[in-house]
Parts: C-alpha cells; structure tokens; sequence
C-alpha cells in the first residue's frame, strides 16, 4: 500500500516563508513524478507543481517564481518550499504520486496566510 504524509503546514503572515514535507513509502519513490496540489475554500483542488524522477519540475504560474519543488531520493520525501506567499495562497495541500493505474493522496496540511 502507498501512505503519503505531508507535514510543515502553518500560519504565516502575507510575504512569509514556509516548507512543506511528504514523505512517501509502499513505492519505490526514485521512479515515480510527484506532485503537489491544493484546495482553497469553495475551489476545486488544482496542481500546484510537480518533479519528475528525472528531477524536471514544472509549476502552475500563480506560483511560478515564488514556490520550488524538490525531492530526496534517500529519505524518499518530497518538499515544497513556498516564499513569498498571499492570502491567495491560503489552501489545504495534498502530495500525490500516480501508480498503477491510481492516484494516491496524503490527507494533507493546512496552509492559512493572513494578510
């Protein structure tokens, strides 16, 4: 079974820092594209970016610029480093993985910036 958990979530103030954390098990997390997205209040839940095994990473372009992702191989964890972040930014943010055929969430962390 793939367990995903995500952690590093907060409160900030408008123009904080904050890193979020996913650790994966139940894959062999060196092959797989990871991804992170989020759900705001009455949204739907959106990509925010991703990191392929290969280490490519692609970002949605509210973000672009602001937020990097990254990923240890070792500790099998994804991070999401996030500068500079709005109320906009304010979300639940989840860490997914595709595999055979599924996709597989964390329960995710809350992420509130107040302005």
């Amino acid at each position: 079974q793939v367990y995903l958990v995500e952690s590093g979530g907060g409160s900030v103030q408008a123009g904080g820092s904050l890193r979020l954390s996913c650790s994966a098990s139940g894959i062999n997390f060196k092959l797989y594209t990871m991804n992170w997205h989020r759900q705001a209040p009455g949204k739907q839940r959106e990509l925010v970016s991703s990191i392929t095994s290969d280490g490519d990473t692609t970002y949605t372009d509210a973000v672009a610029g602001r937020f990097a992702i990254s990923r240890n191989n070792v500790r099998n964890t994804v991070y999401l480093q996030m500068n500079s972040l709005t109320p906009e930014d304010t979300a639940i943010y989840y860490c997914n993985v595709k595999s055979w055929g599924r996709d597989f969430w964390g329960r995710g962390t809350q992420v509130t910036v107040s302005s």
